[in-house]
């Protein structure tokens, strides 16, 4: 006698078990042959799930109003937790990428079969991503320790979105830092963690960059456009009302932001867009890190900078002594 054998009902919030580790190849395509995920959202919810994505660093390299952010944003839904709720368990597969609207989580780990806690969420990040884009299991457990609200987005639209749309702006940013001059004398793996880093900004017509007399907190490659760099300066010996004078103009390819950095000084220029402008950007942090082996070369621009002032100003105004 034959069984009859029926389909079980699939429930998005049932984890799966762990069937497979290998690593997920952005460059495949056989996920993009799956229809798109739309869930219907309310106005109110639409525009609180906005704000809850906006300083999601995976999100970091999707335009803020593409085709691609909007089908993240159709793609994700809503969950409620409960205190003591256990949102994902460690050795579970990955089903989901969450993004914190409100409250409050644990992070548990085991180790040597014992539990301990290694850290906390409190009503803001994300969590998930690790067992998605490399298809192994949950490396943690969170649970929520107060009433919440998550954002869900599903397996297979983080990786054709995310994890695809990633893997594509690592390969221009590769391609592009190999060009620059600057970044000659760091080896291919520093190259590598240099582009892990960077993230893209974009900037409108006339919109200032940076402003003279700011405390310095990234550094700057043209990407796409010009920028025009202004300092300040007296209109005459008897009138002290200031000026900005253009003193340069960087385009795709150049940098510029690190003289602050390098000198530990405010900004000693403005830089604006001219048009349309998108630069690569690295926190202070990440270019002293990272950018050590550069620092000759920076210094010795330092030294062309008080050049271009001399010509302009008629006096040679020490840059690395400057605090304007």
């Amino acid at each position: 006698m034959r069984n009859t054998l029926t389909a079980p009902i699939i429930n998005r919030f049932i984890r799966r078990a762990s069937v497979c580790a290998e690593a997920f190849n952005p460059d495949e395509d056989d996920e993009d042959k799956e229809p798109l995920v739309t869930r219907p959202k309310t106005d109110e919810q639409r525009q609180r799930l906005q704000e809850a994505c906006r300083d999601i660093l995976l999100f970091k390299n999707l335009e803020p109003v593409s085709e691609e952010m909007s089908q993240v944003l159709d793609a994700m839904f809503e969950k409620s937790c409960t205190i003591g709720e256990h949102i994902i368990d460690q050795d579970d597969d990955g089903d989901n990428f969450y993004v914190i609207e409100r409250g409050t989580f644990d992070i548990f780990m085991r180790v040597d079969g014992t539990e301990k806690m290694v850290g906390c969420y409190d009503n803001k990040g994300s969590f998930g991503e690790l067992a998605l884009m490399y298809n192994t299991p949950r490396a943690a457990t969170i649970t929520a320790t107060s009433p919440g609200a998550l954002w869900c987005l599903d397996r297979l639209t983080f990786r054709r979105i995310i994890v695809k749309n990633n893997a594509k702006k690592r390969r221009l940013y590769e391609a592009f830092i190999e060009t620059l001059p600057l970044l000659t004398s760091l080896e291919l793996s520093e190259r590598m963690k240099v582009v892990d880093v960077l993230s893209s900004k974009a900037y409108s017509d006339g919109q200032q960059i940076i402003a003279q007399g700011d405390l310095a907190d990234c550094f700057y490659i043209v990407e796409s456009g010009q920028v025009r760099i202004t300092m300040k300066r007296s209109r005459t010996k008897k009138d002290p009302e200031e000026e900005e004078v253009d003193i340069a103009t960087c385009s795709r390819g150049q940098h510029f932001g690190e003289l602050a950095l390098v000198t530990n000084k405010s900004r000693a220029a403005s830089a604006y867009a001219v048009g349309s402008v998108k630069c690569l950007v690295m926190d202070v942090q990440a270019f002293e890190r990272l950018l050590g082996p550069c620092m000759d070369i920076m210094k010795r621009n330092i030294a062309n900078y008080e050049e271009q002032l001399v010509a302009l100003f008629g006096s040679g105004t020490d840059i690395e002594e400057q605090n304007a």
